[in-house]
Parts: C-alpha cells; structure tokens; sequence
C-alpha cells in the first residue's frame, strides 16, 4: 500500500508537470512523515529534539513498527519531491498532524486510526498532535497565496495547533473520535519515563507565514492561534 502511495503521488506531480495551465502545487502530506525515527537517551540522542520541517521519519522504523500509514505518508511526499526535482513546477509540502474538528470526526475513522497507530509512544515523546480542519484548509490557503508572483512560500511547513500530553486529553481524543481504547503502541528504545526521551513539534515556519498573510490581505477570516 506505502509503494502504492508512493506511485500515485508521483503520478500526481507528473501530471501537473504536463499541464500547461499548473505551475504551482500544494501538496498534503502528514505530520506523520516528520515524526517516527528511533529514539535514544539524551546523551546518546542523534536526532535535534526539535522536530520540524527538516525532519523525516525513519522508514525501516515505520517498516519494522508496521507503522503503514506513517510510511505511506513519507514515502508519498518523498515521491513528490522527487518527481518535482528539476521541473517547471513549484511543489510546497504541508504536513499536519490528526485532523480532527466539528462533522469530521466520526466521518473520518479509518485514517484516524490508522494515524494512532503507535499514539501511546507518540504521547510519551509529545509527538501527538492534532490540527482542526479548518486551521488546515486556512493553511493550505495561505500558503498557496504565498507562492503567487515569486513569494517566500517553499520547501515543507508542519501543521498543527494542539499537542496532546495527557492521558487523559488523549482518552477524550479516542472518545471524540469514535475510536476503540486499545489502540497499539509502538515501544521506542531508550525512552525513560525521565523525559529525557522527549522531543518538541515546532510549527514556527507555518506560524511565520500565516501571520505575514493576515497582515497584507483584507480577506475575512476566521482566528487561528498557533503554538
């Protein structure tokens, strides 16, 4: 299925490629894409315990963890870029984590559960986030605006505006959802319970840009904060 993903989104890009009329693309990848890599003590960590846009899941992790969707997802956006090297096309990236928001929970359940795959050690590094559908969509939006006439908008920018560090949050997300309890977890080597195995998402580059859009454009929109 990752392979699969990963065709048709180089499918996706040739396409736009080949059509005269398409000169920008906005493609939507996963938070998931950024995440999954092998974790180790804080002083043996190889890894920035930043993780941004520079980050990339670790695909024989998510091989090994059957985390599929994950792999899927960066196989996919992986493909993308790949097919855009070189080519009169410029491709943005935008990785958001579970979309969830008000008609799309219960709508949306099989690839919410295929996302919470491994949750429960996504919840103990501060991994698990969330983004409303509309902050997506607006983010799309935006970031699409920015690419028009040679603008600053490139490379990848991570979505998300709520990271779920309790069991409790996370129980209520499981509820909301309509999802069973017992979702799987997928252990991380070296995590202690210390926090010494413990990353932070950062959205600062999708924060930067949105609020450079508002400031410019007399457009309605809806509020949206971001961590």
């Amino acid at each position: 299925m990752a392979i699969l993903e990963a065709r048709a989104a180089e499918q996706v890009v040739e396409a736009c490629v080949r059509t005269e009329s398409v000169r920008k693309c906005v493609f939507t990848s996963s938070l998931l894409a950024c995440v999954w890599r092998q974790s180790y003590p804080h002083h043996r960590r190889r890894f920035p315990t930043i993780i941004d846009e520079s980050c990339w899941s670790d695909e024989s992790f998510c091989r090994d963890n059957k985390l599929w969707f994950a792999l899927g997802k960066t196989m996919a956006e992986k493909a993308a870029w790949r097919a855009a090297r070189g080519r009169d096309l410029k491709l943005v990236t935008i990785c958001p984590a579970l979309v969830t928001g008000p008609g799309f929970r219960r709508r949306n359940s099989t690839p919410s559960i295929a996302y919470l795959k491994g949750a429960h050690a996504m919840l103990a590094e501060d991994l698990l986030a969330t983004a409303d559908v509309e902050r997506v969509a607006e983010a799309h939006v935006r970031v699409y605006e920015a690419m028009t006439g040679g603008g600053a908008a490139g490379g990848r920018y991570i979505c998300y505006d709520h990271v779920v560090r309790r069991g409790e949050e996370f129980a209520e997300l499981q509820r909301q959802l309509g999802l069973p309890t017992g979702v799987s977890a997928v252990s991380r080597p070296g995590y202690s319970d210390d926090g010494d195995g413990r990353f932070a998402l950062c959205n600062g580059k999708l924060a930067r840009l949105v609020s450079s859009r508002r400031r410019c454009t007399y457009d309605v929109y809806y509020p949206a904060s971001y961590d």
